[in-house]
């Protein structure tokens, strides 16, 4: 008993000192527990199959998707407009939202579903995402306390309240609680996420988004002026034509962006069109549509000749599309600057035979403060000169091979997984919903768990991820270690009886001085050791001697059992005491120090706040 209390106090040192890496702390510590023979290896690594540390792998996934698909800036776009400019009322809509979710859905789910929606708001909203990511976290367990289904803690003491022979809670029983958790909550939380989570932040967020992004290059370069979209009639001599036999840019002076096709298929869940490189070989069918850039009087003269249909703004090519716009699905742009001694200076675009060579087109010159947009086959490349590629994200990337002659600006790969796959919104939308019901509605028969596996696998064979290995990259496995190594230690503590030891003289300690004395020292009883081990652990430990502590001096166990639920689900002050504190650490890029500057207060005033409130909702 004693190895594992000298265990558990060194890695809660390690944790709070911040200097290695949490998931190696609690690596150690399982190791340890397994050295002394604590616990068998079969005990050892139970925690990498709890459904939990499972279930946050497929929220990860979950949360991927619904960012990579657009829905999160949909959403987080329909709260802005709601919070207007006001960081104040932002941070309070964030709250209500986040906390009303979490009445009816895991406080894990909700965070996972609402987390992407955050990082774009606070994106949106020019304000650093660390300052509203963990009140996010500690959201979702305040709105945990409104229902029975909210948190897990709260299905424990109905438990024993039901096993012991007292009447069952009420699904609301716990509302007036929980919506005091959230009102407290904000108001505390408001001062102390400004003071402790925004400035260092807002410096990290800048220095990551030093790279131009996609829409400062399409403005930098004007390549939405003149752009314009023609479609391919069946009476067009177009039809069936190569854009090498069709001559374009020397006849009449424009440049073909792109060639975008619509799908076969009809369903609003599939990729409206296939974008395809305008390359010399590309042979032209009816309804495409040719994405030009060119003056208007040339484009006009072109669709006459031609006999092609000038589209208008208002005019759709798909259900996801209603304006003239370049998308990145398939096709990127990227800059390339040029070496001193480039093989390619001094020669024109047109003898560079970059599209023959490399398969992308280049679009403009960026020479000193000048862009050269027009005419630039016969445009001779000087030294200095920044161009402006476009092709396939995957040719782009193998320009860096030709290390010699440029330089790519910025990571294209990279650059391509922040292109939001917008088309699949809506089935991803449809995936989330139907995950969210599977979770909340005890008529369907599936697990918690299942619903979240089930979600993630559908979010990647639906194509809402590039590929599989992006699905791969959304999981953060430093939080994923650091839960299921760390789960364990509940299990040590039991064995070993450390935990009922502790329980014990804490709350047999206080029993002489009245039930609110008793019912306090439950409540921090509880709330110090869920900053060890999970909270329904936690729970499950101290439910009984909560009961057995209110029957001894004859007293309702009401009160008692809901301050081990409000201990066990209120604790702020550790990344690893619920699921959702360790969801946010690195989207947030937190410390261990930081839950305890925002999260310790809180969870002192949330306690004394309770401690005064519990016996006037339940009286003893």
């Amino acid at each position: 008993m004693i190895t594992t209390i000298i265990i558990l106090i060194i890695s809660a040192i390690f944790f709070v000192n911040g200097k290695l890496r949490s998931d190696i702390v609690a690596l150690c510590a399982l190791l340890a527990l397994l050295i002394f023979n604590i616990l068998t290896p079969e005990e050892a690594l139970s925690g990498f199959s709890n459904s939990v540390v499972i279930m946050m792998v497929g929220l990860f996934v979950v949360g991927g998707a619904i960012f990579q698909t657009g829905l999160a800036k949909m959403i987080s776009s329909r709260i802005l407009k709601l919070a207007g400019k006001s960081e104040l009322r932002l941070f309070i809509l964030v709250m209500i939202v986040t906390s009303a979710i979490g009445a009816f859905v895991s406080n894990t789910g909700t965070v996972a579903l609402m987390l992407p929606i955050v990082v774009s708001l606070a994106a949106s909203a020019n304000m650093s995402a660390g300052r509203l990511l963990m009140p996010l976290a500690f959201a979702s367990s305040m709105g945990g306390m409104m229902t029975l289904i909210g948190t897990p803690p709260n299905l424990v003491i109905q438990n024993t309240l039901i096993n012991a022979g007292f009447p069952a809670l009420s699904f609301f029983s716990f509302l007036p609680v929980g919506l005091i958790c959230v009102i407290v909550g904000t108001l505390v939380l408001l001062p102390l996420s400004k003071w402790f989570l925004s400035k260092e932040k807002r410096n990290t967020d800048k220095h990551q988004h030093a790279n131009k992004s996609l829409k400062e290059l399409v403005n930098e370069y004007g390549l939405s002026d003149n752009l314009f979209r023609l479609r391919v009639t069946p009476e067009s001599i177009a039809k069936g034509k190569t854009i090498m036999e069709l001559n374009v840019r020397r006849k009449y002076g424009l440049n073909i962006l792109e060639v975008r096709r619509a799908q076969n298929s009809q369903s609003r869940f599939l990729k409206p069109v296939t974008q395809n490189l305008a390359q010399p070989s590309t042979v032209i069918s009816t309804d495409d549509i040719i994405y030009i850039k060119g003056d208007l009087d040339h484009v006009k003269t072109m669709a006459s000749d031609l006999r092609l249909e000038i589209l208008n703004n208002q005019t759709k090519e798909s259900q996801s599309q209603n304006d003239q716009t370049l998308d990145f699905y398939d096709i990127g742009i990227a800059e390339i600057v040029l070496m001193p001694a480039s093989r390619i200076i001094n020669r024109t675009i047109q003898e560079t035979e970059f599209r023959e060579k490399y398969n992308v087109n280049i679009l403009g010159i960026r020479r000193k403060t000048e862009y050269l947009l027009q005419n630039l086959a016969e445009i001779r490349i000087l030294s200095g000169d920044v161009l402006l590629v476009q092709g396939t994200w995957n040719d782009i990337s193998r320009l860096s091979n030709e290390d010699e002659d440029w330089v790519v600006l910025g990571q294209p790969l990279a650059e391509a997984a922040k292109v939001t796959l917008d088309y699949k919104a809506p089935i991803a939308a449809v995936i989330m919903i139907a995950m969210i019901a599977m979770m909340v509605f005890d008529f369907i028969p599936v697990a918690p768990v299942t619903a979240v596996m089930i979600a993630g696998i559908l979010m990647v064979l639906t194509g809402c991820f590039r590929n599989v290995e992006a699905a791969y990259k959304t999981i953060n496995w430093e939080s994923i270690v650091l839960i299921a190594a760390m789960l364990p230690m509940s299990l040590a503590l039991e064995k070993t009886g450390a935990s009922e030891y502790i329980s014990n003289s804490l709350v047999s300690g206080l029993g002489a001085y009245g039930p609110l004395a008793l019912m306090a020292g439950i409540y921090f009883t509880t709330s110090l050791m869920t900053m060890f081990i999970s909270n329904t652990a936690t729970a499950v430990l101290l439910a009984p001697i909560a009961l057995q502590s209110a029957q001894q001096i004859g007293v309702s166990p009401v009160p008692f059992l809901f301050a081990v639920t409000l201990g066990a689900s209120m604790c702020f002050a550790s990344p690893f005491s619920t699921p959702p504190n360790a969801l946010v650490m690195p989207a947030g890029q937190y410390t261990f120090a930081d839950y305890i500057k925002v999260g310790l207060p809180l969870q002192i005033i949330m306690g004394i706040v309770m401690i005064f409130v519990l016996p006037l909702l339940f009286p003893f």
